[in-house]
């Protein structure tokens, strides 16, 4: 699963050993036990905690969407509440199920995009540098392969920032389009549209933005090119009567 930094991002400052035990010991050393429990389990068990305790903040409606995303269909989480109900509570589970209409409302938005690699988690880390909600999947283990390569989403109308892959040889950056429709544009040239199938080779040191179209969802795999003294620098958001251009 995704690192968690929302204890970090939160308590950092107050809180850092709490925060610290959130990120790397709840969140990391427990929900990473995959070969004892699935995260689609942990997430059943963890829900039906919070219901039987009358827990019913962000953190619960946190724990549903990650159970949409981590396997747990709309029927499913129906009867999980429906079941919890006889033991946790008759009003317990009407709060529940309130949430649950919530996250589950358009339910096609954490499950079946991403294409085949699936959406991933929401991109908490990155989305102050984004103008709508984008989800990553990275498909390589950080530090284990020399080519980062990750799966981003984005829903319509989402871009993120203009950008630069900085480096003084190497880098860049490759997007491999594999579901949705979506924009990519260099500083100076015209957007280009993208869909599955689509690779755009982006040279190290040059200004560029990507994102989805107005009307689809989009999902490229993103593959940092490996250069010496490279840094992503994030520039200012790509404007709405600029984006509102593109047809």
């Amino acid at each position: 699963m995704q690192k968690q930094t929302a204890g970090r991002d939160r308590l950092g400052e107050f809180a850092p050993k709490f925060a610290e035990l959130n990120d790397d010991v709840l969140f990391g050393s427990v929900w990473s036990r995959e070969d004892k429990l699935s995260l689609r389990d942990r997430s059943l068990v963890t829900i039906c905690v919070f219901m039987g305790k009358g827990l019913f903040d962000d953190s619960l409606k946190h724990h549903l969407m990650n159970a949409k995303i981590n396997g747990i269909t709309k029927e499913e989480m129906a009867e999980i509440i429906t079941h919890a109900a006889f033991y946790a509570g008759w009003p317990n589970a009407w709060a529940v199920f309130n949430l649950a209409k919530e996250v589950y409302a358009d339910d096609d938005s954490l499950v079946t995009h991403g294409g085949m690699f699936g959406m991933g988690e929401p991109n908490d880390q990155y989305a102050k540098y984004f103008s709508g909600k984008s989800y990553l999947k990275p498909l390589t283990k950080s530090g284990s392969s020399v080519v980062s390569l990750a799966n981003v989403t984005f829903e319509p109308t989402c871009r993120n920032n203009w950008h630069i892959h900085h480096a003084t040889s190497g880098g860049g950056q490759i997007l491999i389009c594999v579901e949705g429709e979506g924009w990519y544009q260099e500083e100076g040239k015209e957007a280009q549209s993208l869909k599955p199938g689509d690779i755009v080779v982006i040279p190290a040191n040059v200004k560029h933005w990507h994102g989805a179209k107005k009307d689809s969802w989009f999902s490229h795999i993103a593959v940092e090119v490996p250069g010496e003294n490279t840094e992503n620098v994030w520039l200012e958001p790509v404007t709405d009567d600029a984006y509102n251009k593109l047809d």
